[in-house]
């Protein structure tokens, strides 16, 4: 081969080589400056076109990099792009609308993963759920399907001009609130006097509000402090009694529809206490007498009666028994006993025991006497009573009487009129009176006879009383006593 040849071709290589390290050394700074994105959640690289990414912060203008005089001809955002809240579970759309594309081409990125989402009308990702709604060459809208938390971030539209251009926008993704029963208290059981704590454990987004109230609306005792609800996972209570027991619900809350409760029941042992309204009951023979006895106790006691000698009974035609919730560890028990007789008179003894203890209580039942009919129940043959008025006249008629007759022995005088007021006013009260021995026959009227004392019997003084005799039979029987009584002989 002729030597021009062979100059010729090597020189022609070196040109060849001196250009394509020039390629390497220019496609090396460019990668340099723009790093491909990387599915990250799935472990592979895309080609794409590097244009379309860029590491720095994206800004909320429009034009990331304005271009001079050639802005009008370029394509721009028509509208920004909206931020989206969406519940987990539901499907999240965001929109891009872009004017004036020409040949340029849309995509969406995952900002923070790097993760290219689409390229133009192609689906890049290997994630099911996400795809274009829209795409129509102004409309470039991103949804999501069946959001899950992992899909919370900003989301970025971008433009391939030259510098990019892109928008962005953050998905929130809230998610409702969820008791976490693992996490949580369960039904609990402890003594009285002891200290307990309820845990309730909530999950969600935003972080769930924990609140305490009891089921049936009755405040919480907690130490001094009395309220209808508290705040926090824990409810911490001291030194429980057995106004403790019952249902709690913890509500969580978070803004996200619906809230959620769950129910802790509260159960506080302790022995029985028993408390018995009445302790004697009386009736007559023949008819129905119930007894009753009031119980405190949980757990739940055994409960039965017994007579006095110890001998259980038992429900048949003569005795039944019930016993009656009032709630948790509250109830009444009652003896019923039919058609009575003689033979059943007695003592009846209510037991109540349970783990803690045994308690017990005697009730006594006796015989009334029935108060047979008489002709004190028929109707009087008067219409009407005498007035108190007319007790009073006739207490001052019998005053003067009594002065009139007994003019040298005032003192005794005055003495029988107060026996004789207060007769009256005990027979006005109802109260019993005692009296003495009474005698049929009136003394003599001798002064020597009876001691000096004012005589108290005459026909005037009978025709005085006589008509208060018929209206106040009680009264004129106590005064006629007190005078028989003021002249029975030393």
């Amino acid at each position: 081969m002729p030597t021009d040849s062979l100059y010729s071709i090597f020189y022609l290589a070196i040109i060849i080589i001196s250009t394509c390290q020039g390629s390497r050394h220019h496609l090396k700074m460019t990668t340099s400056q723009h790093h491909p994105a990387t599915e990250v959640e799935y472990g592979h690289q895309d080609v794409f076109d590097n244009s379309l990414w860029s590491p720095k912060r994206p800004s909320n203008d429009e034009h990331s990099h304005p271009m001079s005089g050639h802005d009008s001809v370029l394509p721009r955002f028509a509208e920004p792009v909206n931020n989206v809240t969406v519940v987990a579970g539901r499907d999240a759309t965001l929109h891009c609308v872009v004017d004036n594309l020409q040949k340029f081409k849309v995509a969406w990125v995952r900002v923070d993963t790097h993760s290219i989402l689409t390229i133009h009308n192609k689906v890049i990702t290997r994630n099911y759920r996400i795809g274009l709604a829209q795409a129509d060459g102004r409309n470039w809208d991103l949804k999501i399907s069946n959001v899950a938390e992992t899909d919370r971030g900003f989301y970025m539209c971008q433009i391939n001009t030259d510098p990019m251009r892109y928008q962005e926008a953050y998905v929130e993704v809230v998610v409702p609130p969820d008791i976490i029963d693992s996490e949580s208290s369960t039904d609990t059981v402890v003594r009285e006097g002891s200290n307990v704590s309820l845990t309730c454990a909530a999950s969600g987004h935003p972080q769930p509000h924990i609140l305490w109230r009891r089921e049936d609306g009755a405040s919480i005792a907690k130490g001094k402090v009395k309220a209808n609800s508290f705040d926090g996972e824990v409810l911490g209570l001291a030194r429980v009694s057995r106004l403790h027991i019952g249902a709690y619900l913890c509500i969580a809350s978070n803004g996200v529809p619906p809230s959620v409760s769950k129910r802790i029941v509260l159960n506080v042992q302790f022995a029985p206490v028993l408390w018995i309204p009445n302790q004697l009951e009386g009736t007559v023979v023949g008819q129905q007498v119930s007894l009753v006895c009031q119980i405190e106790a949980f757990p739940t006691p055994i409960v039965y009666w017994t007579t006095e000698s110890g001998e259980i009974i038992i429900d048949n035609s003569r005795f039944t028994m019930t016993v009656r919730l009032e709630n948790e560890y509250k109830m009444t028990m009652t003896l019923i006993i039919r058609n009575l007789s003689a033979e059943y008179f007695g003592g009846y003894r209510c037991i109540v025991r349970n783990s803690l203890g045994e308690t017990d209580g005697m009730i006594r039942l006796y015989e009334v006497p029935a108060v047979p009919r008489s002709s004190v129940d028929m109707e009087p043959p008067y219409d009407t009573e005498m007035e108190d008025s007319q007790s009073d006249n006739l207490l001052l008629k019998v005053r003067e009487r009594n002065k009139h007759l007994s003019a040298g022995n005032g003192q005794e005088a005055g003495s029988v009129s107060g026996h004789i007021k207060t007769a009256i006013d005990s027979t006005r009260t109802g109260l019993s009176v005692s009296v003495g021995q009474s005698s049929s026959h009136p003394a003599p009227s001798d002064k020597s006879s009876n001691n000096g004392s004012a005589s108290f019997y005459s026909p005037g003084i009978v025709g005085l009383l006589f008509p208060f005799a018929i209206h106040r039979l009680p009264v004129v029987v106590v005064i006629v006593v007190l005078h028989c009584t003021l002249h029975i002989p030393a």
